[in-house]
């Protein structure tokens, strides 16, 4: 559908057209201020790195009992997680000016 729409549907552009779609009314007024993406970028990053806990905590529970393999596999892991973090910090991600 997506295909056929792109195909056959009208492709006559005009300045309503480009204007940001509001629940099909005028937008009311401009945006007042720029809003930042480092409240986003954080947030993001938060839930990133939370998640390396939901994966290592039950681990880390059943180590003894796990074969050897489950060890070098963590540590991959959390050798990914670290370049990551290091990438982060070396972007300047977490820096707020």
């Amino acid at each position: 559908m997506i295909i056929a729409a792109i195909l056959f549907g009208p492709k006559v552009k005009n300045a309503v057209k480009s204007e940001p779609f509001e629940c099909g009314m005028p937008p009311a007024r401009p945006p007042k201020k720029f809003l930042h993406t480092n409240f986003y970028l954080t947030a993001i990053l938060f839930v990133v790195f939370d998640i390396e806990i939901v994966f290592l905590y039950p681990w880390a529970l059943e180590f003894r009992t796990l074969p050897d393999y489950a060890f070098y596999s963590m540590f991959i892991f959390i050798g990914v997680l670290g370049l990551a973090l290091f990438y982060v910090i070396k972007r300047g991600a977490l820096e707020w000016d």
